[in-house]
């Protein structure tokens, strides 16, 4: 049943714990690979939401989809904006990330409109608007020397906060779509099952065996990235696209 309130409400709580992780994403990815960050976030992520299915009863019918191919679309976003969104933490500071990922609530609510069909007026396409143009300001403090676009600078970083907001408002859009039809549980529980396959494909790559203090850091990531996902998921359920996209901080989870 529709209730814009509670959707608000788990909306802003997730940025709550999205926020947390950010914080602890920016503390590993000093050392550890991109690619095992995410792994660490999207495979540990799912206890979170196991324990969350178990506590109502829920297992295994919540798992059961009508809907395989939007899950594929929705996990191919998803992830995809949590690794440019990982790696942009790496290479910038994390207020510049934070101000660049502004610009995923933002276009959120133009897809809302312009594939959903959701009514969006003038005021809020005028926020839209200023809201973005103001990421751009961000974006360009970034982007002034683009020679810097061959190496693993802040032009790079900066590119990859913005695309990680385009991923992250695709993935949104995704959400919303399958909330009419999908539990909340099948939505996450693939997201986190594709994104953790999709990362495992790069530990050829170079993955480093964490520390103990790096491991807990893994943890938190997982279980407060998790709490975040379910909740924003949820949150798509009780009000429309538009009307909650504003109330986020930060694209951490796809």
């Amino acid at each position: 049943m529709p209730n814009p309130l509670i959707g608000i409400l788990m909306k802003v709580a997730s940025t709550a714990f999205f926020a947390v992780t950010m914080a602890l994403v920016k503390l590993v990815s000093e050392r550890l690979p991109l690619g095992e960050v995410v792994f660490a976030r999207s495979l540990l992520g799912i206890v979170p939401l196991l324990v969350w299915l178990a506590l109502r009863r829920e297992l295994p019918v919540a798992l059961k989809t009508k809907a395989p191919f939007s899950h594929v679309l929705r996990a191919f976003a998803g992830t995809v904006s949590m690794f440019f969104w990982f790696g942009s933490l790496a290479r910038l500071p994390l207020p510049d990330v934070t101000a660049i990922n502004y610009a995923a609530p933002l276009m959120t609510t133009a897809l809302a409109a312009l594939l959903l069909g959701e009514q969006v007026r003038a005021y809020r396409w005028t926020a839209v608007i200023v809201g973005f143009l103001g990421v751009l300001l961000v974006l360009g403090q970034h982007m002034s020397d683009l020679s810097h676009l061959s190496g693993d600078g802040e032009s790079i970083g900066a590119l990859m906060a913005f695309f990680s907001a385009v991923f992250a408002a695709l993935a949104m859009i995704s959400i919303r779509r399958m909330s009419g039809t999908e539990h909340t549980g099948a939505i996450v529980f693939y997201f986190m099952i594709s994104a953790s396959g999709i990362a495992l494909l790069t530990a050829p790559f170079g993955w480093v065996m964490p520390t103990p203090h790096e491991w807990g850091l893994l943890a938190a990531i997982g279980l407060f990235g998790g709490l975040g996902q379910v909740l924003l998921t949820q949150s798509y359920r009780y009000a429309e696209a538009s009307v909650i996209a504003p109330f986020t901080t930060s694209t951490c989870c796809g």
